[in-house]
């Protein structure tokens, strides 16, 4: 069973970093975007993400596309994602490879 959870993890991070914010050329996981990936006994997947902003042009938009792709994984029973602003999202969240990509290091 945690061999299967650990697997879903892996394909869950796959998903998502397939999706990208609009206005930056990188994927929401190496910019820093998703605080935490759950999966439960019934293979459910709730994933707490934040947005580089509270006003972001895609606040509606992009958890959806997020919940969409991810719900594709076919292991798992559905997906649910927790928009949350604590802590709040800066640069210094984002991966070594994302911060090289923009331009930061």
């Amino acid at each position: 069973m945690e061999q299967d959870i650990i697997k879903i993890e892996n394909k869950v991070v796959e998903v998502l970093k397939t999706i990208y914010d609009p206005e930056i050329p990188v994927d929401i996981f190496e910019l820093g975007l998703i605080y935490e990936v759950r999966i439960d006994e019934d293979k459910f997947v709730e994933i707490e993400m934040t947005l580089t902003s509270p006003n972001c042009p895609v606040a509606e938009s992009l958890p959806k596309e997020v919940e969409d792709k991810v719900s594709t994984i076919e292991e798992i029973t559905g997906a649910k994602v927790n928009i949350v602003f604590d802590p709040p999202w800066d640069k210094d969240m984002m991966s070594e490879e994302a911060k090289l990509e923009l331009g930061f290091l």
